[in-house]
C-alpha cells in the first residue's frame, strides 16, 4: 500500500480536511462523503466521524493509500 507522510503543524487536523490536504479529495465536503461511506480507517478501525481529530502518530487509510501523520520537523 503506498504511503503518504503528512506533516502536522498544529495540535490536530480534522479527518475530512486531512483527506483534502493530501489530495485524496477535491474538497472537505468530498472528504466528508468518503468518511461517511465507511471507506476510511484510522489506526486500523473504520472511522465515520467526519471531523474526527487526527493527531501526530496516527495512520489513516483509504482508497489503497495510507497516510502517516507526523509532527512537522520530524
Amino acid at each position: 500500500m503506498p504511503q503518504l507522510v503528512f506533516e502536522l503543524d498544529r495540535d490536530f487536523v480534522e479527518l475530512n480536511q486531512l483527506l483534502k490536504l493530501v489530495g485524496l479529495c477535491d474538497s472537505g465536503g468530498a472528504g466528508k462523503m468518503l468518511v461517511a461511506s465507511g471507506a476510511v480507517t484510522v489506526d486500523g478501525e473504520v472511522e465515520q466521524r467526519k471531523t474526527c481529530k487526527i493527531r501526530a502518530g496516527q495512520r489513516v487509510a483509504t482508497q489503497g493509500v495510507e497516510i502517516l501523520v507526523v509532527e512537522a520537523g520530524d
